[in-house]
């Protein structure tokens, strides 16, 4: 509230710019290297604490070194930290294999120097001979890993020797951690598993979810319908702020699957509909410009603010309630409830790269715990004949199938309202036979134009009789 072709390597938007940083005991930094340190950095952070890589990144509560950066050199380390993030293990076993003897025991800082440097060389648009160079001098500047500056150089340089040989030996290496690999071939069988892993590797297209004429906004933007009738960008470099009648409200990023649960109401005309977990806004707005009268609740005064900026821009309008939705009681019963409910996100790591890295097996139990709860809770509060859709961006069947069919069979009140392929023109295969949809970051393949796939999502749609 971007996949681009796979052919095409990411171009970070600048090869490191000096930026204002205190000059360390072994002299003035080069130039690029407050990006490498901070990127290792908040790579460290990533996967070794398990710490989200949006908080980091951002830019009023995020890590200070970070924010620090100049515009050009934070773009620059984000495009290191996801695309480091998108390939490691592929990016880890490069390194393993140039190197003889295993890097000693809790050799983690060493690690991370490593990856980064071979993040660029192997997967960004940045000189080989910079990403060699600065990884060196990370090394020198740092007491635990200056005795293994030599042994960085000739890594490194041997990579970039090697670079096409690395890749071609490390290809069949799933770029996902080891426990998501095992629950996605549990899933979905070895053979999709591998589809749905590798589709990950490719950032995400744009996606617009427009208020009117997506054929004309599909012209003017160069842009093209999607089954869902969000419309998908070609290439795209800038802020979409910058594309035309963004300031007139008239579209909003959307990614196409997060698009769809908000549709699954049929005519919302004159409904009073409650979005659970309303921010950023999104589904919010596609409710309240299909009609319905809706009760926008968030729990977090942050994201609320958000929210409410995100539908003044759209210049629409809605019931904004902070507070807990578990607290939260109509005054009278409503017709519909959303709730896309806070998951595990592990249909969006195309985004959001860190998520597999930040959150493991035992979150995933946790959140679908917190869901069910939510669940039972938001059927509490529709009519009789009212409809509750139930959502999220999970690949896993515990946070989805399992979960509904769980609530369902404990109670008598609830049916499930089948979604039909018929009515899904080009999502087909997104449609199970018991009529939930569940799409995956494989989906919507690309035409060379414009990029393919779609996030992971799940909803079913529960009738209150």
């Amino acid at each position: 509230m971007n996949d681009s072709n796979k052919s095409k390597k990411p171009r970070p938007p600048s090869t490191g710019s000096r930026s204002s940083a205190p000059e360390s005991r072994s002299g003035p930094f080069k130039p690029g290297l407050e990006v490498r340190l901070t990127a290792a950095k908040l790579l460290a952070a990533a996967v070794d604490r398990k710490t989200s890589l949006d908080g980091m990144l951002d830019l009023t509560h995020g890590n200070p070194a970070y924010k620090a950066l100049s515009d050009a050199d934070r773009a620059l380390t984000r495009a290191i930290l996801t695309t480091a993030l998108r390939y490691l293990p592929r990016i880890e076993a490069a390194i393993a294999s140039l190197i003889e003897t295993p890097l000693p025991e809790g050799a983690r800082a060493l690690h991370h120097v490593l990856v980064i440097a071979a993040t660029q060389i192997l997967h960004l648009d940045v000189p080989s001979h910079a990403a060699v160079d600065l990884a060196v001098e990370q090394a020198n500047r740092d007491p635990r890993n200056r005795r293994f500056a030599k042994l960085v150089n000739a890594v490194l340089r041997r990579l970039v020797r090697e670079k096409d040989e690395v890749l071609a030996r490390t290809a069949d290496v799933s770029p996902v951690p080891d426990w998501f690999n095992d629950r996605l071939k549990e899933i979905y069988g070895d053979a999709e598993a591998k589809r749905i892993a590798e589709a990950q590797l490719v950032p995400p297209a744009i996606d617009l979810t427009v208020k009117s004429d997506p054929d004309g906004w599909a012209e003017k933007l160069n842009g093209k319908i999607l089954p869902t009738g969000s419309v998908r960008l070609s290439s795209f470099e800038g802020s979409v702020t910058a594309l035309d009648a963004f300031g007139e409200g008239e579209w909003w990023v959307q990614d196409a699957a997060a698009s769809i649960p908000a549709k699954l109401f049929g005519d919302l005309k004159g409904k009073r509909i409650a979005d659970l977990c309303a921010a950023p806004g999104g589904k919010t707005a596609q409710l309240v410009h299909a009609g319905a009268h809706v009760i926008a609740i968030e729990q977090s005064s942050n994201r609320i603010v958000r929210l409410k900026e995100n539908l003044s821009r759209l210049k629409l309008e809605a019931e904004l309630v902070l507070g807990d939705l578990f607290k939260f009681q109509p005054d009278q019963a409503l017709d519909g409830v959303l709730l896309d409910a806070p998951c595990s996100s592990t249909g969006t790591t195309r985004r959001h790269p860190d998520v597999l890295w930040t959150k493991g097996p035992e979150d995933i139990a946790k959140l679908a715990a917190l869901q069910e709860k939510m669940l039972r809770h938001a059927t509490t509060l529709v009519k009789p004949d009212g409809i509750v859709v139930f959502s999220n961006c999970s690949l896993d069947p515990s946070e989805g199938e399992d979960l509904v069919a769980r609530v369902l069979a404990d109670d008598p009140r609830l049916e499930r309202v089948p979604v039909h392929a018929r009515d899904w023109p080009g999502l087909e295969d997104a449609i199970s036979d018991l009529g939930e949809i569940r799409t995956t970051p494989a989906m919507l393949p690309g035409d060379g134009e414009f990029s393919g796939g779609i996030d992971g999502f799940f909803a079913s749609v529960l009738r209150v009789r």
